[in-house]
């Protein structure tokens, strides 16, 4: 389950200074959603509900003090994810955020996220988390038709998008978010378009545009086939991308991660952690996946079996989670590293490819998408031995 830091971690990885905290309540779960989950259902305010957010809370907080620092450095990015984080009362997250500070440290300056879900906040709110150092949001607004949130499953109305975007320009934190989603159910190009460019009008720093995916287990994957009506068929929910890509290029967003844009300055420094796929990151929580030397470790999905194994984490003693595991091979990083690297505009670095795998695997990945240079799918960066994976920032 765990290991000592000098089993675990390498001299020659980097310390990991970025830490992911899956906070799971939701008022109801999305319909396309297939994340470890705990819905709430309209008693959010009722007496067991918060009991249980409590009790959650102190259970991530056992599990962050029982979790071995590594390296030394302070976090220089915290995310919290969903579920619908913005549902934890400030005080609670207080507690996570100390509980993190304690053990890691967090540095001056430090990128601190946090989602929130339309119709779970207010301007007031906003600030109260803004005070325990929270200063980027994620609101998942995904559309801006009423009939497209409830044929999602949304908790959320279109008057509480409104009204959610009304509270974060009240509230003005640092930098702030909007997500929204393509190829949902009778998503049509004028309706694609007009969401396109009301997120513009709530002039965020970022816009994140998932592609829908219909994840086995689901009520999407039992009512719907990827590709059938009333899902866009394939060329239609890619011209929904592509038509993503010329509209936020052209108000003055960076296409800089497939699914991520940004004005200059306010890319996701947490995300890119993830993308670089060279670095580690701690993750607390149920579901959570963490990696720690080159150990890619998932905690349980169920809340039952995600208590019992922080029983057995903090039993055992201060370690690091999935210690037991045998690191990921090298031609699994290999492959990890060109496949995420890929997907973002800065591209992928022959020469830190080569420094780290080796000069063959460069020169390899270099051939295998010289073809592609040739057709303009993919490019390569004058002066710079680096090669682009999709023509983002075009």
């Amino acid at each position: 389950m765990q290991c000592s830091v000098a089993a675990c971690v390498g001299t020659d990885l980097e310390v990991p200074t970025s830490a992911y905290v899956h906070l799971p309540f939701c008022k109801r779960k999305c319909f396309y959603c297939d994340f470890p989950v705990v819905a709430t259902g309209s008693q959010l305010h009722s007496a067991p509900v918060q009991d249980a957010l409590q009790a959650y809370v102190a259970l991530l907080c056992r599990e962050i003090a029982a979790t071995q620092p590594v390296g030394g450095a302070p976090l220089r990015t915290v995310f919290f994810g969903g579920g619908t984080p913005s549902l934890i009362p400030p005080p609670q997250l207080a507690r996570v955020l100390d509980a993190l500070a304690a053990r890691f440290g967090i540095a001056a300056g430090a990128e601190v996220s946090m989602e929130a879900d339309p119709g779970t906040f207010d301007a007031l709110r906003l600030r109260e988390y803004m005070a325990l150092g929270v200063n980027r949001f994620s609101i998942g607004v995904q559309a801006f038709q009423q009939e497209l949130l409830e044929v999602c499953g949304r908790s959320h109305s279109l008057a509480d998008v409104h009204a959610a975007l009304t509270a974060v320009r009240d509230a003005a934190p640092a930098a702030w978010s909007l997500d929204l989603m393509a190829g949902l159910p009778g998503l049509g190009a004028a309706a694609w378009e007009a969401s396109l460019v009301q997120a513009l009008a709530a002039k965020p720093d970022h816009i994140s545009v998932y592609d829908l995916q219909v994840e086995e287990g689901t009520p999407f994957a039992r009512w719907y086939q990827p590709g059938a009506a009333p899902l866009p068929g394939e060329g239609a929910a890619a011209d929904q991308l592509r038509a993503a890509s010329a509209v936020l290029r052209a108000a003055g967003y960076e296409h800089y991660e497939l699914s991520s844009y940004a004005l200059p300055g306010k890319r996701c420094q947490h995300n890119q952690v993830y993308w670089a796929a060279s670095q580690p990151y701690h993750a607390f929580g149920l579901g959570a996946a963490s990696l720690l030397g080159a150990r890619r470790f998932a905690r349980p999905r169920a809340m039952r079996a995600y208590r019992a194994w922080v029983e057995a984490f903090v039993a055992a003693g201060s370690g690091v989670p999935g210690g037991d595991q045998p690191p990921d091979s090298a031609h699994e990083q290999l492959l990890d590293y060109v496949m995420l690297r890929l997907r973002l505009s800065d591209g992928l670095d022959l020469a830190h490819m080569a420094a780290r795998f080796g000069a063959a695997p460069a020169a390899a990945a270099a051939a295998a998408l010289a073809p592609h240079v040739v057709t303009g799918l993919a490019e390569v960066a004058a002066g710079r031995s680096a090669l682009w994976g999709f023509r983002g920032r075009r």
